[in-house]
Parts: structure tokens; C-alpha cells; sequence
């Protein structure tokens, strides 16, 4: 049996630590605040409680597979519930609003609503959606890339051709050339701040993400997202592994003579023995604070030319009274799209104003997270990753860019959703920024999701899972592969399971988890 730090109790790291307890090995995972968690954490005050980071339900048979894995399965943890809306469009400029259905039938006859021949159009478009989508699953999002010869399928090379143009090409140019209404064309190009970049950043391969929510539909486990995390902490520590909170690493523990981890110190002094080593921390403090610089495989020079993906301005706000004009889901999207765009991503960066930015309203379905009467809102905007921008606070006592920004939003929030009384009804209000993620997440450069999923930061261009230079040390998370994303951390932990395995197959492992063999130390 072989003993195993895990560093960072986000979805990653708990999810690596219950796998890998189940293949068999002695786990301990170590994380640095005083719940797990990390960006899916929680905050509770004055009867509110807020999940303070992600809040859409996605790719259901992924949180699904991962729990059939450890023998259980989502309906059993979770309670799910479909939100009909999915999600309602605001678009600078249209008086009429723009709600998503719940089925993909309804959502083609939306499209030929708004745009004559939009409805055929994205009937084609969710069907090279939906093939995109099973055959990333298939192929590319369960892999480790460590061989690429079972890449080699029929499957994949009867599409390469389409793959290669899908990789070139930006998610903006594939919409704008299949839909001319800007509402259309923002439906289906927001997905990409999904992966922490921008529609004509991010290639159009990513398309496939519309399947998820025009075609799934998309669901809210009951109690928020903190109930997800609750559940999957414990099922962790059914299957033994040690959670241990408050413990933040000071350093992962190398043998000179081998270049070998051998355990993990904590900044208390403590030394946790191990044979591997997991890091399901952000992958740009891993590397350039907890290793010394002779082990780094990806130094900070490494970084300099990589793209942090977007940080966020964050708002908690309770609210006294109904928001009628809010649905769950809430997305206020800009006329210029592309100048709100360059704004956060471009060299000249700045605060978007007016901004796209999103709503979340879970109290409209879940009454456990807003005292009687008030509503519950999680207010999200993409912005640069600029540490100058400052951390949040309660009450409007954060850095005063921040908070100068947060009231501009609310006022922006109250006019395009004709709730002119919003900023006198707010008697709970937390801020939270750029500065925030790095204190508390160790975020590289304050990014609220991680390096985007542009073209070199994609795929088997992603950093991969495994050190090059530590033996028996390994990644996992939103830094690594495959990427961005609850789902794909999920992912992550299961990739970590192959690579630990040698096994470079490309789909999903085996419902239950079975021990492939006697869990081990990796090989000299």
C-alpha cells in the first residue's frame, strides 16, 4: 500500500483522494482553509447562504459516472432538479428577453422566433454539437495524452480534417457564420467564459458545449453546490482518507539522490511521509513556491507567455423582497461584444463598462438559502486578472476600485432588469476580486478559473498531469487536464487513476472502481 498526500481540498483534490483510497492506497489530504471546498466553498451570514463560486449543473452523467465509480451514483447524494427556464438573456439594446428552455425542441423554435431559418440552422448546429461532444468524451477529455496511438481511431480520422478546422477557427467566426441576430450569436458564444476565455479566442471545437445546455438542459442540486462538495467529502472519508483542514503546505519534500517526493512539510513544520505526492493546488504555485527551482517543470519563465483566463469582480448579495425579473439563471450580455471582450483579454485591459456579466438566483427554487421574504444573489463579472483591482470585503469595505466597480454594476443590474429599487433593497453585501482568489486560492495572477482554453492551452497542448522532473509527483484540477470546470475535475481525478495505472486508454474507467493491482510506489 502505497501512502499518499493529496495538497488542496477542492472538487480535484477530494475527488483524487476518494479514488485513490478506493484503488487501495493510504490517503491524506492536506488543505489550507478551514473547509473543503476551494473555488466551490460556501459563506453564511445574517440567514443567507451563498455557494461563493461555481452554480451551473452541467454534464450530469460526469458527476454521475464519478460516483458510480466509488458505488454509489448522483441520485443517490444528490437531489436534482431541472430548471425550466435554463437560463434567461439580457441584451443591451432589446427589449425583449431572451429565455433558454429546458429542451432542445423548444430551444429550435426560440431560435426561429428571433431569426427566420435559425431554427434549421440550430438543428445542424447541436447535431455537430452532440457528435463533437461524445466523441470528446470518447477520445480526448479521459486520456492523459501520454501515447497518441489510441488517438489513431477510425472514428477521429474520418474527422480530422474537420478537427483541424475546428481548432483554427474561433468560436465567434463558426457562430457568426451560421447566425446574423446578436442575441443568437451571444448565446452561443458565452460558453467560452465557461472555459475561462473568450469567443474569438477560444477554438470553435468548443461548440460542443452548447449540446449541455440547449439540448441537456440544465439542473441545481438542492442545498447548492456546497451539498455536492459536502457529499463527495464524505464519501472520501468512507473510503479512509484522511481530510486534514487548516493544514496549508509549505513545501513538497524531494530526495536529492533520486528525484523522488517523499512527502509534503506543512507551513506549521509538520512533515506528512509519502511515496506519491498529488497537487491539486493551482499548478503555478506548485511549481514556483512549494518545489525548489531545480524541480520545477514549469518555472516562472514558463508562464510568461500563458493566458490566465479572466478574473472576476464576485458579489453576495441578500435582497429584501421578490426579483421577479430574475430567473436561476441570469446572463446581462453587452451590444459591443467584442469591445467587452478586449477589455478583459486584451493588452490594454480594463473594467468592462457596461459589462456582460452573470446572475445566479438560486432562492427562486432552494428557500434553505435566504431567510423568508428575500432572495439570494451570486453576481459574477468577468474581469482582467489584475491584482491591482484588490480584494472584496463585507459591507462595502473592500478596496475601493473594487467597490466602486460592484456599485456600477448594481446600478447597471437595476436598469437592464427593470428592478429600480435593487440597490435599496440589498441588506447583505459582500465584495470579492482578484486579490481574494490569490490570497485564498493561491491563484496565479488572481485568475478566478484557470489558464483558458485557448488553442496551445487545450487539449494535449494543456499541461499534462505528471511531473517531469519529481518522481511520483502528479497534478490534478482545473490547471491541469483536461481543464476548466467542476466536470473536468472530476475528469482530472479519474486521469490521475489511469496515469498512476499505465493505462492509456481514452475513455471512462469501469463502473465500480476495481484496483487494477496491489497498490504500489511508482517505479525508479
Amino acid at each position: 500500500m502505497s501512502r499518499v498526500v493529496v495538497i488542496g481540498g477542492g472538487i480535484a483534490g477530494l475527488a483524487s483522494a476518494a479514488l485513490l483510497a478506493r484503488e487501495g492506497h493510504e490517503v491524506t489530504l492536506v488543505e489550507k482553509r478551514d473547509a473543503t471546498g476551494g473555488r466551490a466553498g460556501s459563506w453564511e451570514s445574517d440567514g443567507f447562504r451563498f455557494d461563493t463560486g461555481p452554480s451551473w449543473y452541467l454534464m450530469p452523467e460526469v458527476f454521475d459516472h464519478f460516483f458510480r465509480l466509488l458505488g454509489t451514483s448522483a441520485a443517490e447524494q444528490l437531489e436534482l432538479v431541472q430548471l425550466d427556464p435554463g437560463y434567461r438573456v439580457i441584451t443591451q439594446g432589446h427589449d425583449e428577453w431572451t429565455d433558454v428552455a429546458a429542451t432542445r425542441e423548444e430551444n429550435v423554435a426560440l431560435f426561429e422566433s428571433i431569426e427566420q431559418g435559425a431554427g434549421v440552422e440550430l438543428e445542424r448546429y447541436l447535431d455537430s454539437a452532440y457528435d463533437t461532444y461524445e466523441m470528446a468524451k470518447r477520445r480526448f477529455l479521459y486520456t492523459s495524452f501520454e501515447s497518441f496511438g489510441p488517438l489513431l481511431t477510425t472514428d477521429v480520422l474520418k474527422r480530422a480534417p474537420k478537427l483541424v478546422k475546428m481548432l483554427l477557427q474561433n468560436l465567434d467566426t463558426y457562430v457568426a457564420n451560421r447566425f446574423d441576430d446578436l442575441r443568437l450569436r451571444q448565446v452561443l458564444g458565452y460558453p467560452a467564459v465557461f472555459l475561462g476565455s473568450s469567443p474569438f479566442d477560444t477554438p470553435s471545437m468548443y461548440h460542443l458545449m452548447s449540446h449541455l445546455d440547449l439540448a441537456d438542459g440544465v439542473l441545481y442540486p438542492m442545498g447548492g453546490f456546497t451539498t455536492l462538495i459536502e457529499r463527495i467529502h464524505a464519501v472520501a472519508e468512507q473510503h479512509g482518507v484522511t481530510i486534514r483542514t487548516s493544514a496549508p503546505a509549505g513545501r513538497i519534500l524531494v530526495d536529492e539522490a533520486s528525484s523522488a517526493a517523499r512527502g509534503v512539510e506543512l507551513e506549521s513544520g509538520e512533515v506528512i511521509d509519502a511515496d506519491i505526492v498529488v497537487s491539486a493546488a493551482d499548478l503555478h504555485h506548485t511549481e514556483t513556491q512549494l518545489l525548489p527551482e531545480r524541480f520545477q517543470s514549469y518555472p516562472e519563465e514558463y508562464w510568461s507567455d500563458r493566458n490566465p483566463g479572466p478574473s472576476a469582480l464576485l458579489m453576495y448579495l441578500g435582497v429584501k423582497g421578490e426579483l421577479p425579473n430574475l430567473e436561476h439563471h441570469t446572463l446581462l450580455f453587452a451590444a459591443d461584444w467584442r469591445e467587452n471582450f478586449e477589455a478583459i483579454f486584451g493588452e490594454n485591459s480594463r473594467l468592462p463598462d457596461p459589462a456582460s456579466l452573470y446572475i445566479c438566483k438560486p432562492s427562486g427554487v432552494d428557500p434553505s438559502v435566504a431567510p423568508e421574504g428575500h432572495e439570494n444573489l451570486f453576481v459574477l463579472v468577468p474581469a482582467p486578472a489584475d491584482l491591482s483591482l484588490g480584494r472584496g470585503e463585507v459591507d462595502g469595505d473592500g478596496d475601493t476600485p473594487l467597490e466602486v466597480y460592484a456599485d456600477r454594476i448594481i446600478a447597471q443590474i437595476a436598469e437592464w432588469t427593470k428592478t429600480p429599487d435593487l440597490a435599496d433593497r440589498i441588506v447583505l453585501r459582500r465584495t470579492y476580486g482578484p486579490g481574494d482568489f490569490h490570497a485564498d486560492l493561491n491563484a496565479w495572477r488572481g485568475s478566478m478559473l484557470g489558464p483558458a482554453h485557448t488553442l496551445k492551452q487545450s487539449a494535449f497542448f494543456r499541461t499534462g498531469n505528471v511531473s517531469k522532473k519529481v518522481r511520483g509527483l502528479y497534478y490534478a484540477g482545473a490547471s491541469t487536464i483536461p481543464g476548466i470546470g467542476l466536470p473536468m475535475c472530476l475528469i482530472s481525478a479519474e486521469v490521475l487513476i489511469k496515469r498512476l495505472r499505465g493505462d492509456t486508454s481514452t475513455g471512462p474507467l469501469p463502473e465500480p472502481l476495481e484496483a487494477s493491482r496491489p497498490a504500489a510506489a511508482p517505479a525508479a
